[in-house]
């Protein structure tokens, strides 16, 4: 398969607002992105020549924003509206190793589905972890710094360099990764290299408190992914920074190349599609 063949479905719905930069990450790279609504995968858009099958596509992505005005909890109602229409394909989309990849509501939705850690199964019957409020109780929307840990089981991150640090924004209210039965959770997520980005310091310390963990999520988890490393969602946005002009020392440090630090997810995940299809 060629960059040129790979299809990429980005699911929206009321209140999504960060689809058209991924979708624009994706199209710069060559790829055939397509805004698709949760009503064309229902079979309730208005015209049935709009009717989307997620096997359709190679890659999945949920963006970021505030789906259905984020009530109940962050994610809640998109990821059942998900789980209740096409959860079963999703399922067969997921085991057979297409990729899936979530930023910022788009990670709070498949933790909501269950996709992610997905310790028990593909799609767990309910949460296994929640991304709760930020312990400083605001919005925060600012630089963050992250380095890569995951040891290569991502297929998101391989263009990265491990303990290489990246500057990726953060725009949430509810990114403090709190996960179930945590003395085991949190162990089996390292172990089993489902760790894939922790926020950090300048100097690439863990310890740094409250800016540099934005939201007080333990270990500065800021990126999981499944045990299969094609699930993948993190809280900073990416998509934000796929230019380096978009970063917010591009002009003191007059930085020509136009590569962004977020750039390299979305060339990895592309990567992996033409090698593995």
């Amino acid at each position: 398969m060629k960059v040129s063949d790979i299809r990429v479905a980005v699911l929206r719905m009321e209140g999504i607002n960060c689809e058209q930069e991924t979708y624009d990450a994706f199209e710069r790279l060559g790829a055939r992105p397509e805004f698709v609504h949760i009503k064309q995968l229902e079979k309730r858009w208005p015209d049935s020549g709009g009717y989307r099958d997620l096997e359709e596509y190679d890659i999945l992505m949920l963006p970021g924003g505030f789906s259905a005005g984020d009530y109940i909890r962050a994610g809640a109602i998109f990821a059942s509206r998900i789980k209740s229409s096409v959860g079963k394909d999703l399922v067969r989309f997921i085991e057979e190793g297409k990729p899936v990849g979530g930023f910022c509501n788009g990670f709070q939705i498949m933790v909501e589905l269950g996709v992610l850690p997905g310790y028990s199964s593909t799609m767990s019957d309910r949460p296994e972890a929640v991304l709760h409020a930020n312990d400083s109780g605001n919005f925060e929307c600012r630089p963050a710094l992250l380095k890569m840990v995951n040891r290569g089981s991502c297929v998101w991150t391989s263009r990265i360099e491990k303990d290489e640090v990246r500057l990726i924004p953060v725009a949430h209210a509810e990114g403090n990764l709190i996960l179930d039965d945590p003395d085991r959770a949190y162990a089996r997520l390292f172990d089993s290299d489902m760790v894939v980005f922790r926020y950090c310091d300048t100097e690439g310390d863990f310890e740094a408190p409250y800016p540099y963990n934005p939201n007080g999520s333990r270990f500065n988890i800021a990126g999981i992914c499944n045990d299969t490393g094609n699930v993948f969602g993190m809280m900073p946005h990416p998509e934000r920074v796929f230019d380096r002009i978009a970063h917010p020392d591009w002009y003191r440090k007059r930085i020509s190349r136009d590569e962004g630090d977020g750039r390299a997810v979305f060339e990895s995940v592309l990567d992996h599609v033409v090698k593995r299809f």
